[in-house]
């Protein structure tokens, strides 16, 4: 039966909005900035390194990366990514996540500035300088995943608990708006202190000595936005919910939430000690028990994300086709190196303004009214539906006529990305597991969403490449094509649609209701709750 629910828990739940929310949000949501500043802007300056270290004399175009330095460059973060979203999860329900939170914070901040350096000038060099470096970055900002969130659920009231994760989760949006900004002013200030002719009229000129600068301070500007949130995170108190129930430290929860809610809470240590000996509050990750009460849950949580991220970083593909058709993007060899990195942070800025970041705060605003399961399954669906609208015809919005439509199609699936699963396949792993394994199987949810993001970006890279050998892009072979490939995508999003149906719908609820934690063994004496209020096993 479920039992009574803990002074402090309870008045976390039922707080007023007050400003140690937004405290929360933006502590926790710079890290989120910082995490999409660093993992986006890679995309803004690789078109840069192909020019500086792959020229190639006598060549048409402007050097390019190889395919397999590209896919180092671009990808070794998101495996990083992986690694630390499982390893920083699990430790932070080992340790706590406050302590946890600083070590990816130090870890975000030294690997940012540190890839902008170089261990030599040779090609080999500076790439395997910037892989290494990057794949630590990747491995910090995979700990923020599970700890922002876990944080950010653990703190917020049970009203409007999913609108402060998601807001935590759009700060993404404002990180790849910086990026391009800051690209931007970078790429502008060089243009214009230091000229250069085109690269049909200068190869060699067209690239200035200075031009190894930008990349070098796009990326290092990355430990600016995450030094300034050290101090303030470090002075956030633990979560109650993990000091009360993982580390049954009654006393400290109360005093702690006591100094955040500015009221007197009893600290409760005999409910405690009763409540985390339960059966209910001491089943393991692996255990039977869980696999009864949660284990379609986290089949649900990383089945949607995984399928998510991978329509989600596969659309990257067709930006360049659409940056080119729509005219943003000139041709690579009717432009100096600086002027083409100005153009892609242009067009990307662009499109963040545009249809990323409304997206995300859709979500924001309607979370808590439409309910998690309503605003995924309606994301899969529309996202479902423009994919097929994209591939069927896909030779008509080839044509130059209907170039503008495409563009259109493609902004609505991103727009109902962000207005859909995005965000919250972010939220729901950070409500519906027991605080004792919360920040695990967050990980484990996000690990398996980068899982995806690596074949989204990768696999269809090469599957989505022409099936005549001759049209392929540089150093790739043939693949299914662009309509095969879209169709692919199209059935990835149908079949998370499917899975959203193993998710169950926590809005509203405490978390402990949705988790169990307040159940208790049945006891002798009479129930006066109603059988249809229990929260019980799934």
């Amino acid at each position: 039966m479920a039992g009574e629910q803990l002074q402090v828990l309870n008045a976390l739940d039922l707080a007023k909005t007050q400003w140690y929310h937004f405290t929360a949000i933006v502590i926790a949501g710079m890290g989120f900035f910082t995490d999409a500043y660093d993992l986006f802007c890679i995309s803004l300056v690789t078109k840069l390194l192909g020019r500086i270290y792959y020229h190639v004399d006598g060549a048409a175009k402007p050097g390019i990366l190889p395919p397999n330095v590209s896919a180092a460059v671009n990808g070794v973060a998101l495996c990083g990514t992986l690694a630390g979203q499982l390893f920083f999860g699990w430790l932070g329900d080992k340790m706590g996540r406050k302590s946890v939170y600083g070590m990816t914070l130090i870890l975000m901040v030294v690997c940012s500035f540190a890839s902008g350096l170089s261990f030599g000038d040779e090609p080999k060099a500076v790439m395997a300088t910037l892989c290494f470096f990057r794949f630590w970055l990747g491995f910090g900002i995979g700990g923020d995943y599970p700890l922002s969130a876990t944080i950010m659920s653990e703190y917020a009231n049970k009203k409007t608990r999913g609108a402060f994760i998601a807001a935590v989760f759009a700060m993404q949006g404002f990180g790849i708006l910086a990026g391009g900004i800051v690209s931007l002013i970078v790429s502008a200030a060089f243009d214009h202190k230091f000229k250069a002719p085109s690269y049909q009229l200068d190869p060699v000129g067209s690239t200035v000595p200075q031009a190894d600068y930008i990349w070098r301070i796009i990326l290092m500007f990355g430990a600016v936005p995450a030094g300034l949130t050290y101090y303030w995170r470090m002075k956030m108190p633990e979560t109650a919910r993990y000091t009360a129930l993982v580390a049954k430290n009654a006393r400290k929860a109360a005093a702690d939430m006591s100094k955040v809610l500015q009221v007197d809470i009893e600290a409760e240590e005999s409910k405690v000690e009763k409540l985390v000996t339960e059966p209910t509050n001491s089943f393991g990750l692996f255990s039977k028990e869980f696999a009864k009460r949660h284990g379609l849950h986290l089949i649900g949580t990383t089945t949607t994300w995984f399928l998510l991220d991978i329509a989600f970083y596969s659309q990257n593909l067709f930006q360049k086709d659409i940056f080119s058709a729509i005219g943003w993007i000139p041709k690579a060899e009717t432009m100096n190196a600086i002027q083409e990195v100005y153009r892609i942070a242009k067009a990307q800025t662009l499109i963040a303004l545009c249809s990323t970041v409304p997206g995300y705060w859709f979500t924001v605003a309607l979370i808590d009214y439409m309910g998690r399961f309503a605003i995924q399954l309606m994301g899969f669906f529309f996202m479902t539906v423009f994919m097929f609208a994209l591939a069927i015809p896909y030779h008509h919005w080839t044509l130059a006529p209907n170039r503008i439509g495409f563009v259109v199609m493609y902004s609505f699936t991103f727009f109902f990305a962000n207005f859909g699963p995005n965000a919250t396949t972010f939220v729901v792993p950070a409500e519906i597991f027991p605080a004792r394994l919360r920040s695990t199987c967050h990980g484990i949810s996000a690990a398996s969403g980068k899982a995806g993001a690596i074949i989204g970006a990768f696999g269809f890279l090469y599957a989505s490449q022409s099936q005549d050998k001759t049209k392929t892009d540089a150093g790739y072979p043939p693949g299914i094509g662009m309509r095969n490939s879209l169709i692919v995508l199209g059935v990835i999003n149908f079949l998370g649609m499917l899975f959203t149906f193993l998710v169950p719908e926590p809005k509203g609820k405490s978390l402990e209701e949705l988790t169990g934690e307040n159940d208790q063994e049945d006891r002798p004496q009479v129930d006066q709750q109603s059988p249809s209020t229990r929260t019980g096993p799934v």
